[in-house]
């Protein structure tokens, strides 16, 4: 496994989350968090199911307003300049597939006149090729594999040249070799570009693999945080999914200080 090079952290966060929280009646889904995301920065952000992994995401979209904190994306208010905040934004996310009656090209073209991605036809063309999807131009997305879907939606978040990818479970349901595949083509991006990344996963070999720093989850709350490659043993544990066992089972046990 190859450790990810350690991202330069001198300029301003791509990402930055403060004292953010969501209450729905008088359960708080998120409760109180803070954190940042750096140029060039993979964060995984890991927990069971319920613990406020989707909200933070959907928060940071601008598709769930937050009932406190604030949200700043490359230095932009979300809540104040939602437009600029959110023109460098893109997600991927496999339980969001870009609509089936269209084709990959005509797919592309939508989103990225959304966007206002300027010479948009040689971006396409551009990400078609280096995503291996000239071939698969003219195919509706709906006939497409996973694996085709998911190099789809890559290249539709890479359209606007993002400075913050939110990924959602990005590989799930793809086979080892696509799943590696897409991994490879992310990290790339991320050192070609410096862009940041949040990246939530339940497969911790992946996280390893590919990010750099972890925030782990627990009721809406972050419990720990550190390199996902040394945190299992700073807590006596031998490896990662261990530790993401041990948050969903026994989080009071791992509260950090």
């Amino acid at each position: 496994m190859t450790t990810p090079p350690a991202p330069a952290v001198a300029a301003p966060p791509v990402l930055s989350v403060d004292a953010l929280r969501k209450a729905y009646g008088a359960v708080a889904a998120v409760d109180g968090v803070s954190f940042r995301v750096h140029r060039g920065e993979i964060v995984g952000l890991l927990g069971p199911n319920g613990a406020g992994k989707t909200t933070i995401i959907d928060m940071v979209l601008g598709v769930v307003t937050p009932s406190a904190g604030a949200i700043r994306i490359d230095g932009a208010d979300l809540g104040a300049r939602r437009s600029a905040a959110l023109e460098r934004t893109s997600f991927a996310a496999v339980y969001a597939p870009l609509p089936g009656n269209l084709t990959v090209r005509q797919n592309l073209r939508v989103f990225g006149l959304l966007y206002g991605v300027a010479a948009l036809g040689r971006r396409i063309d551009a990400l078609l090729e280096e995503l291996d999807l000239t071939a698969l131009r003219d195919v509706r997305c709906g006939v497409l594999s996973s694996g085709e879907q998911t190099r789809v939606s890559l290249a539709k978040a890479l359209l606007n040249d993002p400075r913050l990818m939110l990924l959602d479970e990005p590989t799930a349901s793809l086979d080892p070799a696509t799943a590696r595949e897409v991994r490879a083509r992310i990290r790339a991006f991320v050192a070609r570009s410096g862009a940041g990344v949040l990246w939530t996963s339940h497969n911790m070999f992946e996280v390893q693999e590919v990010c750099h720093r972890v925030l782990f989850l627990s009721r809406g709350r972050i419990l720990l945080e550190g390199d996902p490659r040394s945190l299992p043993r700073e807590h006596g544990l031998a490896t990662l999914e261990d530790l993401f066992v041990a948050v969903a089972r026994e989080p009071l046990t791992l509260e950090r200080g």
